[in-house]
């Protein structure tokens, strides 16, 4: 059996989510964040390495980073579904999506946090940089979802679920104002009404009404 060792207000969610969708069989284990630091307790920490999430367990195995969890998943327990296969015409946006979550807009955020926690200063270069990476990338998210339902395209996919953190659930971490961006509204209200989703919310983290506005 899959255990997904979830913490609270973290990237896990997305493997609670894909577990959901794909009814995959799983156990729960939820962790909290130290109410102080809001970083993962020691139990948490002691899963992997790394001492960050999201992790699982599948039996002897321990796997760590979201992107590789969801493929493992995907690939062994979800016959497939939900990835875009490489004969398909959308394959290349599915790959480009679901990688630029963690690969760009991840960064571009986590820096803007890691520099608040630093409290520069307006005017500094280097939080001048971040904030044009992270309102380009948001544009090009904006632009896409004026293009099209989903992520790969038309239909949802595993792009989705990795892309919809930084757009909801990070910004616990690192505060955006959506008004001037009614494409990204409207898909955080389509995802919203999916029942995997809302079932893996109410899960993952009972107590957080899910940042989908």
């Amino acid at each position: 059996m899959i255990t997904v060792h979830h913490l609270g207000i973290s990237q896990s969610e997305r493997v609670v989510w894909l577990c959901e969708e794909l009814s995959i069989p799983y156990t729960l284990q939820r962790y909290d964040r130290d109410p102080t630091t809001r970083l993962a307790p020691a139990a948490y920490k002691a899963l992997h390495p790394m001492g960050i999430a999201p992790v699982i367990t599948d039996g002897t195995l321990v796997l760590a980073e979201s992107g590789a969890i969801l493929e493992y998943l995907i690939a062994k327990y979800g016959k497939g579904r939900l990835a875009v296969g490489p004969n398909e015409g959308n394959f290349a946006d599915y790959l480009f999506w679901y990688h630029f979550a963690n690969g760009t807009m991840m960064p571009s955020e986590m820096s803007a946090v890691l520099s608040s926690m630093l409290a520069l200063k307006e005017g500094n270069p280097i939080i001048e940089m971040l904030k044009v990476r992270s309102e380009r990338a948001f544009a090009l998210v904006e632009k896409r979802l004026g293009e099209v339902s989903y992520f790969a395209g038309n239909e949802f996919s595993a792009a989705d679920i990795m892309m919809l953190f930084p757009l909801s659930t990070m910004r616990a971490f690192a505060q955006r104002d959506l008004s001037p961006l009614p494409h990204i509204r409207a898909y955080l209200k389509r995802i919203g009404e999916r029942p995997a989703y809302q079932r893996a919310m109410a899960k993952g983290d009972p107590g957080m009404s899910p940042m989908l506005a």
